[in-house]
Order: structure tokens, then C-alpha cells, then sequence
């Protein structure tokens, strides 16, 4: 008997369809035999590699049929290039491969898919080849035309498969080996499910995106590689966070959505990581580096020695510039390819990548380019132009008799500032107003404001500009700021460490007037169990202590473990004050004399102590209270920076944080790209600015 035949004796052996006691976990199934053949519906599917697994994706509906219509064009077909997942991806249907519009990314291959099997390992289903499909789909015509079933095919790679009847098809993956006398031998694999269309095959296929993008973010990634603990890249965290923005739209501006005034924010990743460590910066450092604990050194060349690249002048170029570039890129490519787009641009950071934008924002001129401007550089409100001359500041020190001195020698405000004490004492101005001055103007010093940069904390400098270098007094390093293409709207800082660098750099406080020169609002949003977070309004309002801006759930109200603890912590207050006071009254009654001369002078002296009791008890529970009564009935002047607008916004922890909040640290400083609380306020002050809100305030 020949190897071919013996392989299909194995084969019809094998089958579990003809005798009802066979083994195997397939059963017949009734079937109409008049079945009329309709032909199958294709899906268009893209191939994306995971940790050395392929793993076949659906495109959304919208995109799937746009491919089938592409597809079916006529001749030139091959030669279309059409855009895909909002048209961040473009598919070049000649090539059947899927490239990235915006960033940097492998190529992953496009199939249009009618048949499939079950796979191997994850029991998901893989599509067959487009060729072999079409040869499937051809014998499953005659099988239903003819009515002819149990029909057997072999795959180019030499896999069997059977047509039992419509709903019951079989792949056979034979397992080969050798006997001891060099002879092969085939023998059955486990039967794998085959699938006839997308409708047949559990897995989810999502509606298309809207057409019309009202908004564009960028989104800058902080140190390292990777954004999250799953070890994702910037792309992929950002497609979490549009995905969520997605889905929030329809549930919470859905009347907006509904009237046609709102389609979506197209969120986009800005990478520094790759330009930053493809400079030969990483050879360099992997000679010096020691052979021990060789992950861990790994782990810190790539990730955490970016903090101390962006304080490097050199490397600290090479980011702003990459940062900057990028986006002014992708802007421009994206209008390119949008050119109807008529919204607004905003943009995001986290963690170190918010304090690159800081830097970039600060350093960004005005339409007119006057850097000396309000809004084109860092100022007191004594720097502030018409708000403060020479004259109004000595008579704000009552100096005013000097002032013909200082004309006399053309020494104005800016150069009075630059003078020490052996400069005025050669003017004659005596010992006293010296140092009235002296003290007057350093006390500008550690405030974000004057306008120029300081070499140390202590030197303070006017403003200049040396070529194409803009300093600002703000501790930065020295390098050329590159200028954005547009002016952001909103600055949107997630887990930022803003605040912690601007202290670092000798910086004391943000003069409430100062804002930025290109953009409008100012977000500082993060957790409060992120270690890598700092608040920024105490430094706009030092000598004031308020809690940040408590930011609603999505669903609505505060978390229910907050409004436990809230509680409970008012109820043992009420408890304190009511016990003290009980106490009071009880130790005064025992120990009030018993002479009736002082009764009643004592008694006068009681009903006051009484009455302190009472005026302490609403002052002890204010004590307790006043984030409650900042945040809703006494707001705080926080300054200009986010146009008179709170800035610290704290997401609200979840129960099982909150038993542990070291436990949590790290995942708290990764948490942002996919928490429904932040991106959905993301979207509320973005629509805000074109006068759309959500369908019901949250509280």
C-alpha cells in the first residue's frame, strides 16, 4: 500500500463524523441539504507582532469596508493607498502592508480574510492565506451546489482539511516522524475548528471612528522606553487614552454628539527616547558601565539616566529640539492630510515630559516676537511694563528724593536691579536707602519673573537675548528653545515634577502674573500616591495652605471610601468638641467657690468662658474643614497661569490604594493613560474652550 493511501485510510479512520460512537468531540449536525450557496462576506484584518506571537486583528467595520470598496475599484486597485484608524495608519493594498502616518513603526501585514481556523495555542482564530481561502470558498460552493460534502483538501503546508458539512469543518495538523527503518510515517494532530466568515468567529469588531476631529493633543512620554508597567511603548498608551476619550464621548456628550456639534480629539505620541539614545550616547556609556547586576545597569542607562541627560546642555539640546521638531512635523503633516481641520491644538506631558514642555512653553516668543513683552517673558508684576516705573518703586520705599539721582546717571529700573552696593554708594546714596534698595530688588530674585536667567540662585540678570538664545531667569540650562508652529490652547502636566525642578533651580515662588507667552490654560492633573508629582499653586500662593482641586469620578460623586472617611472624620471631630465641652462645664462646676460675694462675679466669668467654648467649637471644625469651604464657597486666587483657574487637579484613589499607598506608588505614576477621571476631564476643558459641556456637572 503506498504512503498516500495509507495516509488517507488514517485519515477516513480518523474521521469522527460516520460512526455515532466515535470519539471525538465533533457531532453531525442537522443541515439543509437544498442550501443555496451565498457567497461569503470578507473582513479585512492587519497582523501585529506581540512578544514573538502574530496576533490577526480586525479593522473597524468603517475601515474594513473602505479596503473592500478600494479592493473591488477595477485595475488600479493595487496602486490605492488607503488611510485607516482614523487616518493614522495608511494601507498600501498592493503590498497588503499597514504603515504608520505619524511615528515610527514596523510594518504589519494586511489580509482580506473569509476562512479560518482555531489556533494552536490561545484558541483564537487565524485566517487562512487569501489564495487558499479562494480555494476553500471554491469547494465549499460545489459541496453546497452539488450537495456533496465530506470533502478533503490539503493545505500548502500539507495540513488537511475536511468539509464534513456547512457547520462542521476540520483542520488536521499531521505530526510526521521516523521509524528505525528511515520510512516516514504521519500521524493525526488534535482537529482544529474551521470557520467559514468573520460572523462565524468570536471577536469583536468596533465602529469606526468620526470623520471630524475638533481637537488635536500631542503627547510627550517621560524617561524611558516604556510608559506603563506592561512595558508599553508611548504609542500604544496614547491609543488607551484615545480609546477611553472615545468611548467617554458617547457616554457623557452624547446629547452634543447626537446634534452633530462634537466629533472627536485625535490624541498623537511624541517620542524623544529613540533621537535621544541613537546618538552614540549608549556605546559610550556601556564601556564604562560595570559588568555587575547587568539588568538593573541596563534599566538605568536607558531610563533613568534621562533625567540627568535633560540637565545636560548637550543632551538637553538634543531633546528640546527632537521634542519641538516633532511636533511642529506632525502638525504640519496632520494638516496636510486634514486640511478641513479647523480646531484648536493642545498638548500633554507626563511626568519628565511635562517639564520639557514647561521649558519649551516659557521660552516661546509672541505673535509679534517683542520678548520683553507680558507675554513673551518671565516677569514680576514689578516688571510688568506700565505697572511699575522707577519712580513708583522708590516711592513705594519712600526714596522719592533719589530719583533725580538715578536720572541724572540714566539709570533706570532694569539697570537699578544690576547695581550692587559699591555702585550706589558712588552715586551718594547714603548707607540706609542702600540697603532699602539693595533688599527691595533681591527679593525679586527667587520669584519666576525676572526676566532673565540666573547663572547661579543668586545672580539676577536682565533680559537677553544672545542669537538665537533666549534665557529665562528659571534655572534652566543654557540652550536654544526651537519656537512651535501654533499656539497651544492648554497645557494638559500628568504626574509632574514641575514643581520639584523649579525649587531645585532656586526658584521660591511664581509671580501670580506670569503666564505663558503662547498658551492659555494649565492643568497640573496627578495621583496622590505618585511619588514623582509636585504640586505648583503653593508656589503662587506661598503663605497660603488649600487642598488641590478634587477631581469628580467619571461615574459621577467622590469614591465611596472618600465620603466614609470624610464622614467619619467629621463625626469624631463633632464627638472631640462636644466631649472637651462637656468636660469644661463639669470641672468648672466643681471647682467654683462657694462664697456668695463671688458668685456673681464668677458667674459673669463663666457665662464668657461658656461662650469661648462655643466660639472655639465652629473654629475647630473650620480647622478641620476648609478644603471644603476653598474649594466651593472661598475660591483662591491662584494667578494668571491658567487664566485666573485652579491648576492642581488630584484624581481620586481607589479603595484597594488606599489600604496600602507605598504598594501602589509606582502604578499611581502609571495610571494616567488609562483613568476614565483624567481623560474625561481632559475632554471637558478642551470642549469647554469651543462652549460645549458634558451632558450632566459631575459633583
Amino acid at each position: 500500500m503506498s504512503s498516500g493511501e495509507s495516509y488517507q485510510e488514517q485519515l477516513s479512520q480518523s474521521d469522527p463524523s460516520p460512526s455515532p460512537n466515535s470519539s471525538s468531540s465533533f457531532e453531525l449536525l442537522d443541515m439543509d441539504v437544498g442550501s443555496s450557496y451565498e457567497p461569503v462576506s470578507p473582513h479585512w484584518f492587519y497582523c501585529k507582532v506581540i512578544d514573538s506571537k502574530e496576533l490577526w486583528i480586525p479593522f473597524n467595520s468603517e475601515d474594513s469596508q473602505q479596503l473592500e470598496e478600494a479592493h473591488g475599484s477595477g485595475k488600479d486597485c493595487n496602486e490605492r493607498v488607503v488611510p485607516t484608524d482614523g487616518g493614522r495608519y495608511d494601507v498600501h493594498l498592493g503590498e497588503r502592508m499597514r504603515y504608520a502616518v505619524y511615528w515610527d513603526e514596523l510594518p504589519s501585514e494586511v489580509r482580506r480574510c473569509t476562512w479560518f481556523y482555531k489556533g494552536d495555542k490561545d484558541n483564537k482564530y487565524v485566517p487562512y492565506s487569501e489564495s487558499f481561502s479562494q480555494v476553500l470558498e471554491d469547494t465549499y460552493m460545489l459541496a453546497v451546489t452539488l450537495d456533496e460534502w465530506k470533502k478533503k483538501l490539503e493545505s500548502p503546508n500539507r495540513e488537511i482539511i475536511v468539509l464534513h458539512n456547512p457547520k462542521l469543518m476540520v483542520h488536521y495538523q499531521p505530526i510526521t516522524g521516523s521509524d528505525e527503518w528511515g520510512s516516514t510515517s504521519t500521524e493525526q494532530g488534535r482537529p482544529r475548528s474551521v470557520k467559514r466568515g468573520v460572523e462565524s468567529i468570536p471577536v469583536d469588531i468596533h465602529c469606526g471612528e468620526p470623520l471630524q476631529i475638533d481637537h488635536l493633543v500631542f503627547v510627550v512620554h517621560g524617561i524611558g522606553p516604556a510608559c506603563d508597567l506592561r512595558f508599553r511603548s508611548i504609542v500604544q498608551c496614547v491609543n488607551d487614552f484615545r480609546s477611553v476619550s472615545l468611548n467617554l464621548l458617547q457616554t457623557h456628550f452624547k446629547k452634543a454628539q447626537e446634534n452633530q456639534q462634537i466629533g472627536r480629539v485625535e490624541f498623537l505620541p511624541v517620542n524623544w527616547h529613540s533621537p535621544l539614545h541613537s546618538t552614540g550616547v549608549d556605546i559610550d556609556l556601556q564601556r564604562i558601565t560595570l559588568p555587575s547586576i547587568n539588568r538593573l545597569r541596563h534599566f538605568t542607562n536607558d531610563t533613568i539616566l534621562d533625567v540627568f541627560f535633560y540637565n545636560s546642555p548637550t543632551y538637553c539640546q538634543t531633546i528640546v529640539d527632537t521634542v519641538a521638531s516633532e511636533m511642529n512635523r506632525i502638525y504640519t503633516l496632520f494638516l496636510q492630510r486634514n486640511p478641513d481641520f479647523k480646531g484648536g491644538v493642545s498638548i500633554a506631558g507626563h511626568s519628565l515630559g511635562s517639564l520639557i514642555l514647561f521649558d519649551i512653553l516659557t521660552n516661546q516668543k509672541d505673535s509679534i516676537g517683542d520678548i520683553d513683552s507680558e507675554k513673551g517673558s518671565l516677569s514680576t508684576a514689578e516688571d510688568l511694563g506700565d505697572v511699575s516705573t522707577l519712580e513708583e518703586e522708590l516711592k513705594k520705599l519712600q526714596l522719592s528724593e533719589f530719583v533725580t539721582v538715578f536720572e541724572k546717571e540714566k539709570v533706570d529700573r532694569e539697570a537699578l536691579a544690576l547695581c550692587t552696593d559699591r555702585d550706589l554708594q558712588e552715586m551718594g546714596i547714603p548707607l540706609g536707602p542702600r540697603k532699602k534698595i539693595l533688599n527691595h530688588f533681591s527679593a525679586t530674585k527667587s520669584s519666576v519673573g525676572i526676566n532673565r536667567p540666573t547663572m547661579s540662585a543668586s545672580e539676577v540678570n536682565i533680559p537677553k537675548e544672545k542669537g538665537d538664545y533666549l534665557d529665562v531667569g528659571i534655572g534652566q540650562v543654557s540652550v536654544k528653545y526651537p519656537r512651535l508652529n501654533y499656539k497651544p490652547e492648554i497645557f494638559f502636566a500628568f504626574g509632574s515634577p514641575i514643581g520639584m525642578f523649579l525649587t531645585v533651580r532656586g526658584l521660591r515662588r511664581i509671580d501670580p502674573n506670569y503666564k505663558f507667552p503662547t498658551c492659555k490654560g494649565f492643568f497640573n492633573i496627578y495621583h496622590p500616591f505618585d511619588p514623582v508629582a509636585y504640586r505648583i499653586e503653593p508656589m503662587v500662593v506661598p503663605g497660603v495652605e488649600f487642598e488641590p482641586m478634587l477631581i469628580p469620578h467619571h461615574k459621577g460623586r467622590k469614591r465611596m471610601h472618600l465620603e466614609l472617611r470624610e464622614g467619619l472624620t467629621r463625626m469624631s471631630m463633632d464627638l472631640k468638641n462636644n466631649l472637651l465641652g462637656s468636660l469644661r462645664m463639669a470641672w468648672k462646676s466643681f471647682t467654683r467657690a462657694p462664697y456668695p460675694a463671688l458668685q456673681a462675679s464668677e458667674m459673669a466669668e463663666d457665662t464668657e468662658a461658656e461662650s469661648e467654648p462655643s466660639s472655639e467649637k465652629p473654629s475647630d471644625a473650620n480647622t478641620e474643614e476648609p478644603p471644603v469651604e476653598v474649594k466651593e464657597e472661598a475660591p483662591i486666587n491662584v494667578g494668571m497661569l491658567n487664566g485666573g483657574q485652579r491648576i492642581d487637579y488630584v484624581l481620586q484613589e481607589k479603595p484597594i490604594e488606599s489600604f496600602n499607598e507605598y504598594l501602589f506608588a509606582l502604578q499611581s505614576h502609571l495610571c494616567y493613560w488609562e483613568s476614565e477621571d483624567t481623560v474625561l476631564l481632559v475632554l471637558k476643558e478642551i470642549y469647554q474652550t469651543q462652549g460645549i459641556f458634558l451632558d450632566q456637572p459631575l459633583q
